[in-house]
Parts: C-alpha cells; sequence; structure tokens
C-alpha cells in the first residue's frame, strides 16, 4: 500500500476521533443539564494573579449545577461526569463584583461579572458568570436553611 494512502487513513481516523470527541463533550453536557440547573460558570482558583492586572492566567471554563444544598461545578472541556469543586450553600461569602478587566475579557465569556467570593477557611477564590446567573446565585446563598449565617455583601 503506498504511504499517501497510510496518510490518507490515518488523517480520517483522526477527523473520526475528532468528531466523536466532540460529539461526547455534547452529550455530557446535555446529561449534565439533566440534573439540574445549569449555567456557564468559570472559575479562577489563583485570584491573586487577576486582582488588578486582568492577567487571565488561572481562569477555567466550565459549568455550574445547582444540587440540594451544593453547586457543582464542572470543566467544560473534561469527559468525567463527576464535578471538579462543589461550593456548599452557607459556606461562601460572596465580597465583592467586577467587571473583567485587561485580556481577562478575552478568557471568559462575553457579559460576564467577576464575583471575588471567600470559602470557609479563608480561601479565595473567583467565579465569573451572566447577570442573569449571578441572580441566581445570590438568591440561592440567600436562600440557606434556618439556623445557617449568611455573609454576602455586595
Amino acid at each position: 500500500m503506498p504511504v499517501w494512502l497510510w496518510v490518507l487513513d490515518s488523517l480520517g481516523v483522526l477527523l473520526g476521533l475528532a468528531v466523536l470527541a466532540v460529539l461526547a463533550l455534547a452529550g455530557r453536557r446535555r446529561v449534565l443539564a439533566r440534573g439540574g440547573s445549569t449555567f456557564d460558570l468559570s472559575v479562577n482558583r489563583r485570584p491573586e494573579s487577576t486582582r488588578d492586572e486582568g492577567d487571565p492566567r488561572g481562569w477555567t471554563l466550565g459549568i455550574g449545577r445547582y444540587n440540594d444544598s451544593y453547586l457543582e461545578w464542572f470543566r467544560t472541556f473534561s469527559f468525567s461526569p463527576r464535578p471538579v469543586l462543589r461550593f456548599e450553600r452557607g459556606h461562601v461569602e460572596v465580597e465583592r463584583r467586577r467587571r473583567p478587566v485587561g485580556s481577562e475579557t478575552y478568557a471568559l465569556h462575553a457579559g460576564n461579572t467577576i464575583v471575588e467570593c471567600m470559602l470557609d477557611g479563608g480561601v479565595p477564590i473567583q467565579l465569573a458568570l451572566s447577570p442573569q446567573a449571578l441572580t441566581g446565585l445570590l438568591a440561592w446563598l440567600e436562600s440557606s436553611p434556618p439556623g445557617r449565617e449568611v455573609n454576602n455583601v455586595i
């Protein structure tokens, strides 16, 4: 068999694998959406690098899903059905919100608002979400069960 046929077959196999990967990601998104309300939610676990400069390092695109008393976060480009992060209601303190600056505007979805939060134990984290999803997040945090102290300052 000539070399060009091997190359052509290899390209066909790679193209087929790429199509399967895209279909698997789309199917995963549908399965996640069946489990509850989902929305685009980007997370930055290294907020110290972006506080003032607008540096896009640390931002990861993802999907948020409300599940009982947790907000679960899944990476957008992953095949795993398990959440990477889980935020428990009542254990997230919203400190302030801001607009993306500098090259952050290219690393996040258009129109997103950045919310700087503090988790239990003093762990800072930044969330980027649409204004509508932010309203939903704040309502979800404020509807904490009785006996929980809610510290959402915006």
